[in-house]
């Protein structure tokens, strides 16, 4: 696996891809490398850097119909739509009903051959019916998420909006350059700012 970035480490740091919470789970600890002033948790950029290039490569083994992506967070939604539409994948979009990879005569029933999570609290139910069902799951996963029954964590932030559309970019990008339908970064027809969502969430 090569020791160069997907992107240059200061893009890395500008989409905050690397800023965690302040709160830390046992499962996540081993891919924090310090703690800011403010308490939040920093998440190893070379770790999400290789966790990005091994899911692609896992991803890129089933063909894009067998892939299901799910997304329950507006600025995940986004994002995760543009990759799903990029590669060919099937995405749920909000609440993952239960029973939709386990129950057969739900109309609405799938049977992927691997999934990729967007937030795993918000989304375990997906978590739970891919690990009843054997479905290996790729799941990002931010300093405050249990990592229980997820095959490949790819340690990241997955709750900004620019954290995600770098991370569901990037994604997209390397699973193009492994499926062999694009040789380089720049025949990749598609810019960061595909991927973000329009408007920008204000607190309440």
């Amino acid at each position: 696996m090569s020791n160069e970035l997907l992107v240059d480490q200061a893009e890395y740091l500008e989409a905050g891809i690397h800023i965690g919470t302040k709160v830390k789970t046992p499962g996540m600890k081993r891919y924090i490398y310090k703690v800011r002033e403010d308490g939040l948790y920093l998440l190893d950029l070379n770790t999400i850097d290789q966790r990005l290039k091994l899911a692609a490569k896992l991803l890129a083994q089933y063909e894009p119909k067998d892939i299901v992506v799910t997304a329950s967070r507006i600025y995940a939604i986004s994002s995760a739509s543009k990759f799903a539409e990029i590669i060919g994948a099937k995405i749920i979009t909000g609440r993952v009903m239960p029973g939709i990879f386990t129950n057969p005569n739900r109309g609405d029933f799938m049977e992927p051959e691997v999934i990729l999570i967007s937030d795993n609290r918000n989304e375990r139910q997906a978590v739970k019916e891919a690990n009843k069902t054997s479905i290996p799951s790729i799941a990002l996963c931010d300093t405050d998420n249990w990592i229980k029954f997820v095959d490949l964590v790819i340690p990241c932030n997955n709750k900004g909006r620019r954290s995600l559309s770098l991370i569901y970019f990037l994604l997209a990008r390397e699973f193009m350059k492994e499926k062999g339908l694009i040789k380089a970064n720049e025949e990749f027809n598609y810019k960061l700012s595909d991927f973000e969502v329009k408007t920008e969430i204000k607190a309440k």
